[in-house]
């Protein structure tokens, strides 16, 4: 993955390591896929996408990043998955200790084995909110309990996980599903209530792992295994919001975007949704701070006004 300069080109007083509130860490893996390869170059696609972004979004009247976004060197260069959960989680861990807002940007969905881990460490009675086509919760796949079809497995067992837009799975998983947290995409589709009660579902403290092929491939084609039957664009988004609103969203990452170079719209959503997720997390303290910024400059105009009354 070649080195980038800052997240979304944006200025460097903006995207230092010390003054940031955010940190992304790119993930470029790709190692347990077992369809569609290429999600380690997704990395790379979401940021170059991002340098092509509006940085100023007009649903929260905020523009985030000036919240700041250190851009972490990539985690590359890993011979097993093991070896990759375990930097992944030093990594994350350390910058959550740092008190940074800490997000991920995959590679494929077992990364967030070692994210998971570290925020669980972290933080008490944590929910994992997983956005996903599958439910991914083998205990060992093809020789391995980090493989990308297990990246779930772990959370079901150490956090309160619910899982959103499920549509398909292994009959085998059954036996470890925890029914009532599993919110199924044909039941969804019918229910106007879902969002509500998978909220309710949720502790304080939450994590976000958003596995694109949550969505509809109408709209994210560019992933190792599509299914049809997906999350839609604002539907999505309105979910995300209400998380973002009623609970205390700790950290999230983005898994499996698999570039296609003749089809860029999968990389500019994925650089969207990651920039909408932070503009609601920092939405109440970006608007106080624009407030500040309008009250300041008010007291300025007010202070020199009086002067130059006085002066007359």
């Amino acid at each position: 993955m070649k080195s980038q300069k800052t997240y979304a080109g944006i200025d460097e007083k903006y995207a230092s390591a010390e003054s940031s509130k955010i940190v992304l860490i790119p993930v470029p893996y790709d190692g347990t896929s077992t369809w569609g390869k290429g999600a380690d170059k997704g990395p790379e696609a979401f940021l170059h996408a991002s340098e092509n972004m509006e940085l100023y979004d007009i649903e929260t009247d905020t523009e985030v990043y000036k919240q700041g976004v250190f851009l972490a060197e990539a985690l590359t260069g890993h011979d097993t998955p093991e070896e990759m959960v375990d930097e992944v989680h030093k990594e994350v861990k350390a910058a959550i200790l740092r008190n940074k807002f800490v997000t991920m940007m995959g590679g494929e969905h077992s990364v967030s084995i070692g994210s998971i881990r570290a925020f669980n460490e972290c933080y008490d009675d944590l929910t994992v909110l997983q956005l996903d086509a599958h439910t991914d919760l083998r205990r060992e796949y093809e020789g391995s309990v980090y493989n990308h079809a297990c990246a779930m497995y772990e959370a079901n067992e150490t956090t309160n996980l619910v899982q959103v837009g499920i549509r398909s799975m292994d009959a085998s998983e059954k036996t470890v599903l925890n029914e009532e947290n599993v919110f199924y995409a044909h039941d969804m589709s019918t229910d106007d209530y879902w969002m509500d009660n998978a909220i309710e579902l949720m502790t304080d403290n939450v994590y976000i792992t958003l596995d694109l092929d949550a969505l509809d491939p109408s709209i994210m084609p560019s992933t190792g295994t599509p299914e049809p039957g997906g999350l839609l664009w604002y539907e999505t988004l309105e979910f995300l919001r209400k998380v973002f609103e009623e609970k205390n969203v700790v950290g999230f990452d983005i898994v499996e975007l698999c570039p296609n170079p003749s089809e860029k719209s999968s990389d500019f959503l994925a650089a969207k949704l990651y920039y909408k997720m932070l503009s609601y997390k920092f939405m109440e303290q970006s608007a106080d701070e624009d407030n500040d910024n309008l009250y300041a400059k008010n007291q300025n105009t007010i202070t020199k006004l009086k002067y130059d009354q006085d002066e007359d």
